[in-house]
């Protein structure tokens, strides 16, 4: 068994709805992925195929030549889905992928710089014994050694949530820059956004009080997880985002009935729930 961890995407489940958390990270219901999240995987796939490639190769043609065999990664690990989809389906999803690394040239120049890591993976246990697992897209070294952690964007959040979009994905970036403090002990100088699908970069350089006050917070809510995982009682929060919602058969609020609880899985050396992979956003 897999040591249980806090990742980004759950731990910003639990405090969006506890009942959300529940079904994804210990019933495990199945979530088919969107088209959005699929054209998310291959583009974050071809991007870390570009930068395995020399920086003098990097260039825009270069980068749409790789969604083919970008998509192919991505459906080796969805077979199932692979065959659901028509070629027309396919066709659009693969052109809207090359739309948007076109348009990753207006907001960076790859031919200028290398990264040290792409969809680097890290785990650090905090002091209080909270794991922290995730996976960064991309981390950046000056030669001065100061750090830049870099997360891909590809969707567009409906304008209803999107405040709540913008608030989880900088959730995300402060989770990352906590993981990199606690494992390298340097601090991050740059927290980049990068949103392919509205063309923009958002940049942030959080200071040292303002992570150590985050830290705090992700071990709150891990305890939060635990003391709910005990007794079952991981209750829906309903909000708009219930629109949107893949669990809703499932939910008391709609009427719906939640699967028997598992009970909360033991783990020789820590309590808690092992964390699904993190999908491509």
């Amino acid at each position: 068994m897999t040591r249980p961890a806090l990742s980004p995407s759950r731990a910003a489940d639990f405090k969006q709805c506890p009942l959300l958390y529940r079904f994804r990270a210990i019933d495990r219901l199945p979530e088919a992925p969107s088209a959005a999240q699929l054209r998310g995987s291959v583009v974050h796939a071809a991007l870390e195929q570009l930068y395995g490639l020399p920086a003098i190769q990097r260039d825009p043609d270069t980068a749409c030549s790789l969604v083919e065999p970008a998509w192919d990664q991505v459906m080796a690990d969805e077979p199932d889905l692979a065959a659901e989809l028509d070629p027309t389906q396919r066709n659009q999803l693969l052109a809207e992928a090359r739309a948007l690394l076109a348009g990753y040239y207006r907001l960076e120049d790859p031919t200028r710089f290398s990264p040290q890591s792409c969809e680097q993976r890290v785990e650090v246990e905090l002091a209080d014994g909270t794991l922290l697992r995730g996976f960064i897209d991309r981390i950046d070294v000056a030669a001065t050694g100061e750090l830049r952690v870099v997360d891909y964007k590809t969707g567009k959040a409906p304008p209803a949530a999107r405040a709540l979009a913008e608030f989880k994905a900088m959730f995300q970036m402060k989770f990352y820059a906590v993981a990199l403090f606690r494992s390298r002990g340097v601090l991050p100088a740059r927290l980049r956004l990068i949103y392919l699908a509205d063309g923009q970069l958002l940049d942030y350089s959080p200071d040292r009080e303002e992570l150590l006050r985050f830290e705090k917070t992700l071990m709150a809510i891990w305890r939060a997880i635990q003391s709910a995982g005990q007794t079952g009682d991981f209750r829906p929060s309903p909000s708009r985002l219930c629109d949107w919602c893949p669990h809703q058969q499932h939910c008391p609020v709609f009427g719906g009935t939640p699967p028997p609880y598992p009970g909360w899985p033991e783990h020789p050396s820590a309590e808690g729930v092992s964390c699904p992979t993190e999908p491509a956003a």
